[in-house]
């Protein structure tokens, strides 16, 4: 449960950013109606994330990645719910989005991949564990540029993770949106067998 509430004054600047977190994503972010309360601070966070969603030189799924195992790391359900929906929507493989918290267990993922994560979980431990031989690695595949942008979206996430846990922040429900209705049981039978019955009456 949040520890802040979640209803902070709608002043013209609240209002507009409430239209543009609709529009964008269906509904108002709990982060930024926590941060609505200190009108600067929340000023201050938006124009850094739109600063951040330019940078480039990094794999948009390797960012991902990143992000994903960052948040998992900390504990931030919100970071993950909405990590879900935003890589998801991006067109990232479900099931690697999905395996994220058990990646070590998971075969879905390549020697890079697991590296890239492996590097976010040893930045986000207190003390940072990263090792000569996993940088090196990573900027040899990676090349200096991208390997600094990793760097970055992975400080950026701890950022991100543990304002959102510390305010109480919890998910928002995005990852259900990314989920198909199932299909109750009996349903593909019953279609099948209607679909046989209509195909007897041509």
């Amino acid at each position: 449960m949040a520890r802040i509430s979640l209803t902070p004054p709608r002043t013209l600047f609240h209002r507009a950013m409430e239209w543009y977190s609709t529009r964008t994503y269906g509904k108002v972010l709990d982060p930024a109606k926590a941060l609505g309360h200190n009108p600067k601070v929340l000023r201050a966070d938006l124009r850094f994330e739109l600063a951040v969603a330019k940078w480039n030189r990094l794999d948009a799924d390797l960012k991902g990645l990143a992000v994903m195992a960052s948040a998992a790391s900390i504990g931030c359900s919100w970071c993950m719910d909405f990590g879900h929906w935003e890589n998801q929507r991006r067109g990232m493989d479900v099931r690697k989005v999905r395996d994220v918290p058990v990646w070590r267990r998971s075969t879905v993922y390549t020697p890079l991949e697991r590296d890239v994560m492996e590097y976010a979980e040893a930045m986000t431990a207190n003390p940072p564990e990263v090792t000569d031989e996993l940088a090196e690695r990573l900027v040899t595949a990676l090349g200096e540029a991208a390997y600094v942008e990793l760097t970055a979206m992975v400080a950026v996430e701890n950022l991100r993770s543990r304002m959102n846990s510390a305010l109480g922040l919890t998910s928002q429900g995005f990852k259900d949106l990314c989920e198909l209705p199932q299909r109750p049981a009996g349903a593909a039978a019953d279609a099948d067998t209607a679909s046989g019955a209509s195909g007897e009456r041509r």
